[in-house]
């Protein structure tokens, strides 16, 4: 499957950030006919609690002329990938990668934003030209 256009730039910036990849991609096997790819696994160990965080990130480019066609997609895959997630590996926590320009344009639209709040879509928002984490919504 072919690779988001920030994937890697989402993949420096985690890293920079401290974490170890540990899936690229992310498999999770569930009932289909072959395993869903997300983008990204990773881990962090947190040493105030020495416990082991653990992500997964499915990195969205919003690089089509249709903002709403983007958020469909990537609205869609996260739900599905969350009801995966719950099932197969539970401790892991699911997060939209988006680039804070995105980010930006969809704070300008109430509905989306109601969205994300809503089903509780957790963002890791980022700087595709530092390739760094800007911030962490949950």
């Amino acid at each position: 499957m072919a690779k988001d256009f920030y994937h890697e730039h989402v993949k420096e910036a985690l890293i920079k950030d401290g974490w170890c990849i540990s899936h690229d991609p992310y498999y999770l096997n569930i009932e289909t006919s072959a395993p869903l790819e997300i983008d990204l696994g990773a881990e962090k160990l947190i040493s105030a609690e020495k416990d082991l965080e653990k992500i997964v990130v499915e990195v969205k480019s919003f690089l089509n002329r249709s903002l709403t066609y983007d958020f469909h997609t990537a609205y869609g895959q996260f739900r599905i990938y969350r009801r995966g997630i719950l099932k197969t590996d539970p401790e892991r926590v699911l997060y939209l990668a988006l680039s804070k320009d995105v980010f930006s344009e969809l704070q300008q639209r109430n509905f989306y934003m109601e969205l994300i709040s809503d089903e509780s879509i957790n963002l890791l928002v980022f700087d595709p030209l530092s390739k760094t984490i800007e911030k962490w919504i949950k």
